[in-house]
């Protein structure tokens, strides 16, 4: 049975009744894992408070960070300091010079472009190129297609079937997450799926980006953060207590 997964659930983190009313949401229509970015300062209790309210529904809560670095030398330094903190990094992509530098770094989990500022989507052959060869996804946003009307999201549309094909062709990983920022906005795994379809991307990978894809990533990261990882592929079985 599938394990669905929404790695970009956007409630306000400062106000309980609004997280628990779209995680809530999230688990009626079949999400068993929820990603919810936090501030880079977050504290221990808050993150605390957030499990709480996932696990009183049954879903397991996913610490994320969105990174919004304005250069690369800023973006080496905040994943220098935060990498090792949450289990999910994003990073946006706001200029094509920190694009490149997030695709090319394997503490890069996801590479996020604006909704429907086709100006600013700078997910080309050569950023495919660079995040194939490390372990970036490119993460695709359901809730810019809800809002959008006309012509916005006719180049919308049109970015993603590049980006899709692009992806597909390098072999980088699609996640696709809600991107939601109210409980009226969320859909169901099916229903995301179909809309995929809106970019040409059919039902079966589609469904794939909506579990295994990010569900891999937030295993391989949780791994890594466990006290026994030691190296890609190697972990401590056993500690020998020193008398």
């Amino acid at each position: 049975m599938r394990k669905f997964v929404d790695l970009h659930l956007q409630p306000s983190v400062n106000d309980s009744d609004h997280v628990r009313k779209m995680v809530n949401r999230s688990s009626e229509l079949g999400y068993r894992l929820v990603g919810i970015p936090v501030p880079p300062n977050v504290t221990r209790e808050k993150v605390r408070q957030l499990q709480g309210i996932c696990n009183d529904v049954g879903i397991d809560l996913v610490t994320r960070v969105d990174l919004a670095s304005r250069s690369p030398s800023q973006l080496l330094g905040e994943l220098r300091h935060f990498r090792r903190r949450f289990e999910v990094v994003s990073v946006v992509c706001t200029s094509k010079a920190v694009a490149r530098q997030a695709a090319k770094d394997r503490r890069v989990d996801i590479l996020s472009f604006p909704g429907t500022n086709y100006r600013g989507r700078y997910f080309d052959h050569a950023e495919a190129k660079l995040a194939s060869q490390a372990l970036s996804s490119l993460e695709v946003d359901i809730t810019p297609l809800l809002w959008s009307k006309g012509f916005s999201r006719i180049r919308l549309l049109s970015s993603l079937r590049k980006e899709v094909a692009t992806a597909r062709k390098f072999g980088v990983p699609v996640a696709i997450s809600s991107g939601a920022t109210e409980a009226h906005l969320l859909r169901e795994p099916y229903d995301c799926a179909a809309l995929a379809s809106l970019f040409d991307m059919a039902v079966p990978p589609a469904l794939h980006a909506l579990s295994e894809a990010p569900l891999a990533i937030v295993e391989r990261n949780r791994a890594k953060l466990s006290p026994d990882f030691v190296a890609p592929g190697i972990r401590l079985v056993r500690r020998e207590e020193v008398v």
